[in-house]
């Protein structure tokens, strides 16, 4: 039973090895003006103290405010596979066909996100040459993503279970197994700006800043109540061996007893060595009654770091072009671990958790006095980004991103546009994705209207959505020395509806 006590043991480690994974996670939706119109890189606006920072020391002196709250909501789907080729011909061929997979063996994980608030506040004040900007906002993250049937990385070892117990003799006509598993993460990076502008003359300016990040990440999980069809019953493996242990004890007390009782030499030795036995049998089954116990994960992470900023506005007559640097903020996160039954998750942990530098450059072009159009392109610093096991390492390139837009004045206070942009990620073969967190390439379309409300005082509001590509991940592992093939496509949606007040003092 050695092999079964080495497999237990590998349940306990695999449930919790995706847990920390990080992603590609840096949020440029940080304002409403950005979800109706993505291409912001070139446009003169408050918004542009993220956007375009240069940019907006061309606005008129004295102060700014652009006050916003969105709403977001994403789904992410995991079609997870599992074949065992040494096993082909058996039940046990397809693991995930016996808890609740198709006839392919494929098994679906949905998480639903969702972050009913997501607040940013952008301010700028002006004098005549130079300006002084700040912001909040959730750079990064910003929800939380609930895996209410756990994941496929959670259920591939324990779905090995039942043909485990079969190769000990522990048979059954209907062989199947069951679990409960849950996860949720949270991940946040509220990002503190500060910088300042100088305009060089009517035609450039400048800008340099920094922006203070804050991390911070929780998880909590379970798997508990693992359950095997055993004899035609299906078996709480916890319980099922904790009677085993009692059994075999009752077993060893009762050789023991007749080893103190006993007159003949050789029969007390052969009665003690019995019970000896049966003791040694209980304690091995007690053993497997402990790794088969409900297990409990809850964590939280956080760090800080800075991000060095600057940027460069040129403009004249209808045009303007706007570019702007972050650099590659590295920094690590600590584990504060309240309980860990995996061991995997020490208290005090710095796991390396940088955050991408971008650059980006924009412009816009004015074609009539109440029409504008304008496109962008972002590159993120991924590759460069460190991150847990050096997994940045899996990307194939960096990525980038491409936007257009177009804003229509229809009246002095009324104003509508429209934009889309195009996202695509250095995957490789896909290593650098799990299924507790992954992002795949994408497309989004928003729209929206911003209308003056008062002299001084406008109103955005905008709906933007995100589609994804599906990503097919194919790889061969090794559970406890058996070879398995696994499979994961991924896919996710995103869709975000938000309303905000811009103020000129």
């Amino acid at each position: 039973m050695n092999k079964l006590k080495l497999f237990c043991l590998s349940i306990v480690l695999l449930s919790g090895s995706t847990a920390f994974a990080g992603g590609l996670l840096t949020n440029t939706n940080q304002s409403i003006a950005f979800n109706r119109n993505f291409a912001r890189e070139g446009v003169i606006a408050i918004d542009g103290v993220y956007s375009n920072p240069a940019g907006v020391a061309f606005l008129d002196k004295g102060w700014h405010l652009s006050l916003n709250i969105q709403n977001a909501y994403q789904t992410r789907t995991i079609e997870s596979g599992i074949t065992v080729p040494s096993l082909q011909g058996t039940p046990f061929y397809q693991p995930f066909q016996l808890n609740g997979g198709n006839a392919d063996g494929i098994k679906t994980f949905e998480g639903k996100a969702s972050a009913p608030i997501i607040p940013s506040v952008q301010a700028a004040l002006n004098y005549d040459k130079w300006g002084f900007q700040a912001s909040f906002a959730l750079v990064g993250g910003g929800g939380k993503c609930t895996f209410n049937n756990g994941l496929g990385s959670f259920e591939r070892t324990i779905s090995m279970i039942p043909a485990l117990l079969y190769s000990k003799g522990l048979t059954t006509d209907t062989p199947g197994y069951s679990v409960s598993s849950y996860i949720k993460g949270q991940q946040y990076v509220f990002g503190f700006q500060f910088g300042a502008t100088y305009k060089i003359n009517e035609h450039m300016a400048v800008y340099g800043g920094f922006r203070f990040n804050y991390i911070w990440n929780k998880y909590k999980g379970n798997i508990t109540n693992i359950t095997a069809n055993i004899g035609g019953t299906d078996q709480n493996l916890y319980s099922y061996f904790g009677t085993l242990s009692q059994q075999y004890s009752q077993v060893a007390a009762s050789y023991q007893m007749l080893a103190e009782q006993a007159t003949d030499e050789t029969a007390k030795a052969q009665y003690t060595a019995a019970a000896q036995q049966y003791a040694a049998g209980a304690e091995t089954m007690t053993g497997y009654q402990q790794t088969f116990a409900d297990k409990y994960l809850d964590c939280s992470q956080s760090g800080w770091g800075i991000t060095p900023i600057i940027g460069f506005d040129y403009r004249v007559g209808r045009f303007n072009f706007g570019t702007r640097l972050e650099f590659t903020n590295h920094l690590n996160i600590e584990n504060d671990t309240k309980r860990d039954d995996t061991g995997l998750f020490t208290d005090g942990v710095n796991t390396p958790n940088d955050l991408p530098g971008i650059f980006t450059v924009g412009a816009q072009y004015s074609v009539l006095d109440n029409v504008r159009v304008m496109v962008g392109w972002h590159y993120f610093f991924d590759k460069d980004a460190e991150m847990a096991d050096q997994k940045q390492k899996y990307l194939s390139h960096n990525t980038t991103e491409y936007l257009a837009g177009v804003e229509w004045d229809i009246t002095k206070s009324f104003m509508v546009s429209a934009g889309g942009q195009i996202t695509r990620n250095g995957l490789g073969d896909g290593q650098y994705l799990s299924d507790m967190s992954f992002t795949t390439n994408s497309y989004s379309a928003g729209f929206g209207a911003k209308f003056k409300i008062a002299k001084n005082a406008s109103v955005n509001i905008a709906y933007f959505w995100s589609g994804y590509s599906d990503f097919d991940k194919a790889y061969t592992s090794e559970i406890q020395g058996t070879t398995v093939n696994c499979t994961d496509k991924f896919t996710r949606t995103n869709r975000v509806l938000g309303a905000g007040v811009d103020i000129d003092f």
